[in-house]
């Protein structure tokens, strides 16, 4: 089973009512340079992020699983250099708050939703793919996001269509048309409460704008 984009602005033409929507920020928009000291705050955010997961995938956590996240995380930052993802935004601490207690939740939520189908006699769950355009486009964001979704157990990143901000996500136990909906929007729940702890000012306006379907409308 695979469910489609959200469906974009009917066709015909027309602009809807109260004007003309905001403009989609472009992702090919060249990056504004960064100085010394932005580069090391985007390389000391990016090892922590880095160490939180390794703690994460191990769920162990100890000074041995600090230290080693530590030395893998630099390793990776020193010899696989990516491309630079200037962090732009704001730290939110309550909205930091929110988001890690309700991630928590959402863990224990799904693991013993995911035990529960692993156990039942005869149950064989069907799964499906669906694709999930987000409100904001940058690196940073569909990192973030993806990163997130696929640590909770019953749905698994498939693939990023990085250019028109889209997640492609596989999601377990979808028994009626209205459990694609309801994983699409905590997808989109799990990028707003992103946004809000971490994002810019204008980048929280964004949340407000609805997914439109991009691979008709670039």
């Amino acid at each position: 089973m695979t469910d489609g984009l959200p469906a974009g602005r009917a066709a015909g033409g027309g602009e809807p009512p109260g004007g003309p929507p905001p403009a989609d920020p472009a992702p090919d928009a060249p990056v504004p340079p960064v100085g010394r000291g932005g580069r090391r705050r985007d390389q000391a955010v990016a090892l922590g992020w880095l160490v939180a997961i390794w703690v994460l995938l191990w769920g162990d956590l100890s000074w041995g699983n600090l230290l080693a996240g530590l030395v893998i995380g630099a390793a990776v930052l020193l010899f696989f250099p990516l491309p630079p993802v200037t962090f732009g935004g704001r730290l939110r601490p309550g909205a930091l708050l929110v988001l890690a207690v309700t991630f928590v939740g959402e863990l224990v939520t799904a693991s013993l939703h995911v035990a529960a189908v692993a156990v039942r006699p005869g149950f064989r769950p069907r799964g499906a793919i669906i694709a999930v355009p987000l409100r904001v486009r940058t690196d940073l964001n569909l990192a973030l996001t993806a990163e997130v979704i696929s640590l909770v157990p019953g749905t698994l990143i498939l693939d990023v269509d990085r250019d028109r901000g889209v997640l492609y996500v596989h999601v377990l136990d979808v028994r009626r048309p209205e459990d694609l909906t309801a994983g699409r929007d905590r997808i989109l729940a799990v990028e707003r409460r992103i946004v809000r702890a971490v994002g810019s000012p204008a980048e929280v306006r964004q949340l407000s704008l609805e997914p439109v379907d991009r691979r008709d409308h670039p």
